[in-house]
């Protein structure tokens, strides 16, 4: 694992839309609702879901199939509520994972959640302590 990531963003257009890129991946998107932008794009807020989602999940499943349980397909929703006032940062994140599996327990998926948020989930490790973020989660039998 690199010590260091890197990205670039690039202005795109005469509002605030920028395209974005991380390694040789495909460039998104980013820009704002009107009349600053033109909604051409993820809002930056969006991206930040996207990425505890992501981060999350990916924890979440990776730990579930450790102790042998079977992931046989993980929903992660990111809900935030943005302050009034500026700045319009999140105040709460509800994360609402829907897990689809033959085997895993309420208290493996339980445990799998907590682990994520206390010790293995970078981007939630981040936000915790800025942002109330709440959790909920079902299971599915495929």
């Amino acid at each position: 694992m690199t010590d260091s990531l890197e990205v670039s963003v690039a202005l795109t257009n005469q509002k605030v839309q920028f395209t974005g890129v991380a390694q040789s991946n495909p460039a998104i998107t980013i820009d704002y609702i009107t009349p600053l932008g033109d909604g051409q794009g993820y809002m930056p807020l969006e991206l930040l879901l996207i990425s505890l989602a992501a981060c999350s999940g990916s924890t979440v499943a990776t730990l579930l199939r450790r102790i042998g349980k079977t992931v046989d397909g993980l929903q992660v929703k990111a809900k935030g509520a943005r302050r009034q006032v500026h700045p319009t940062s999140f105040e709460r994140i509800l994360l609402e994972f829907r897990l689809s599996s033959v085997d895993a327990t309420e208290a493996d998926l339980q445990k799998a959640i907590q682990l994520s948020e206390e010790t293995v989930c970078p981007v939630w490790a981040m936000l915790k302590n800025n942002v109330e973020i709440g959790w909920e989660y079902s299971i599915i039998a495929p």
